[in-house]
């Protein structure tokens, strides 16, 4: 039996072992579901420390009280939410009938099921929140779930499988670690649904191995996520947070901006700003525990590989602070580099960076702004700076992405109550609120006939009448 057999062997007992123990519980009330969901909070709480140094140690140096901030506050943020709301989210949903049974006593209702047993394979930017924030939504739903931490960060999966296997009956929630081969055979499980966070190239494979078992899917997929800073914008805040936002976990989370457009007029202006608040954000890059490193090597060079293809191009390089690049203290700590209307066919314009580099593209108005996002895959994210009501509402109007955040950026994806998901390359369905619960129920419905039956007295039924054709024929009208 090879290696790829055994993991497939093993993850279809696992769930096969969830899908039987759901028939066998039957209906899934508000109280089960508002323990389980507690259960991974108080595993969260108790577990918080070694998650956070986990994590802290397979970014090579991330600041624990980020992780603690952005993957347990986030994931705790969203299971609270499910918790506190899901009973009001469970109600049937009445609908009225058709006529003229609505006048007969007919009643009609939806109601959400769960579907059964849910894979969640989470990605290594945000290694816990990307799969408990999904998990809430799915057990709030009232399914069961295994869960795929990524391998590029395996302390923490390693620390994951460990909380979970100590607190949470694994027929409820179960964990599996593993590379690329277990990746490979978690995607082609038969699942109820399957949740993929990642790039969109992975994406593609894991719908692919999907389809075979038609498994419905939610996929958080990222992209060019562009910013655009409009002229009546306030220059000096938004460079400020647009700063902030792509320093944010060092620039690798998949709604960190990609792309900012700038007019044309206040390129310089821009460009000094943005390195002044970057600078005073991060002093120092040398051994500043502030700044997260860049993953692991292989990201680096993928980076470093961007920018030296511009540079060999000729192309422009700002980079703030000014430090020897390298650092000397040997990390995956990299300076802000800001590439300024790089060559059209540099790979820096195609792929998402997912790293401390910005691209500045200065334009002279706003409709080849709008023209070129939409030349380009849909974003996960988009971002506007500025105080001119009606080039935000073109902006909004004439642009798709999977969420928008106003004279911010990042904002957007902390709603608990609103959903999150990506549109086209970069994803498709929601996790987050209602929708998130929605996305994970099946939505039944449910049409209750009345006692008393008028179509064979209207001539409706077999044999028809002489007069049956003339009726139908009545009723095909325009209004």
């Amino acid at each position: 039996m090879t290696v790829a057999t055994q993991h497939a062997d093993d993850l279809a007992r696992r769930v096969a072992g969830q899908r039987t123990a759901f028939i066998v519980e039957g209906a899934v009330d508000a109280a089960t579901r508002r323990a389980r969901l507690q259960q991974v909070i108080d595993l969260l709480v108790a577990w918080h420390e070694p998650l956070a140094e986990a994590m802290g140690e397979d970014f090579g140096g991330r600041h624990p009280g980020f992780s603690l901030m952005n993957d347990i506050l986030g994931s705790l943020g969203s299971l609270k939410h499910v918790r506190d709301h899901l009973e009001q989210w469970m109600q049937p949903d009445p609908r009225p009938p058709f006529s003229p049974y609505d006048q007969l006593g007919a009643e009609a209702w939806v109601m959400h099921q769960p579907k059964g047993s849910v894979g969640i394979i989470g990605t290594w930017n945000a290694p816990v929140f990307t799969l408990l924030s999904p998990l809430a939504c799915v057990l709030g739903a009232g399914n069961r779930a295994i869960l795929k931490p990524s391998e590029i960060a395996p302390r923490t999966a390693e620390v994951l499988a460990k909380a979970f296997a100590e607190r949470i009956d694994p027929e409820v929630v179960d964990v599996v670690i593993g590379g690329v081969e277990v990746g490979a055979a978690f995607a082609a499980q038969p699942f109820d649904h399957l949740v993929f966070t990642g790039s969109t190239q992975v994406g593609r494979k894991i719908m692919a191995a999907a389809a075979e078992n038609l498994v419905p899917v939610t996929l958080e997929l990222g992209g060019k996520s562009p910013t655009i800073l409009g002229r009546s914008a306030d220059l000096d805040v938004a460079t400020y947070r647009i700063a902030l936002a792509k320093s944010t976990n060092g620039g690798q989370l998949c709604i960190s901006p990609d792309l900012l457009y700038v007019p044309q007029e206040r390129l310089e202006e821009s460009l000094d700003k943005l390195k002044r608040a970057f600078a005073g954000l991060y002093p120092g890059i040398a051994d500043n525990h502030d700044m997260t490193p860049v993953i692991n090597e292989a990201h680096l060079a993928r980076i470093e590989g961007y920018i030296e293809e511009v540079r060999q191009a000729g192309g422009r390089i700002e980079m703030t602070p000014e430090e020897p690049q390298p650092p000397q203290d040997g990390s995956r700590r990299r300076a802000l580099h800001l590439i300024v209307d790089p060559p059209r066919e540099s790979r820096i314009l195609q792929e998402e960076i997912f790293g401390p580099v910005l691209v500045v593209l200065p334009y002279e108005s706003m409709d080849e702004v709008v023209a070129d996002i939409n030349g380009r895959s849909r974003p996960l994210a988009l971002y506007y700076f500025g105080e001119d009501a009606a080039e935000q509402r073109q902006v909004l109007e004439n642009t798709l992405s999977g969420g928008v955040t106003l004279n911010d950026a990042l904002m957007h994806a902390a709603m608990h109550d609103a959903p999150f998901g990506g549109v086209g390359a970069s994803g498709m369905g929601h996790y987050h609120g209602l929708e998130g619960f929605r996305e994970f129920s099946h939505a039944r419905t449910v049409f209750k006939a009345p006692q008393y039956d008028p179509r064979a007295e209207w001539g409706m039924t077999p044999p028809y009448g002489e007069h049956f054709l003339a009726a139908i024929k009545g009723q095909i009208v325009p209004d």
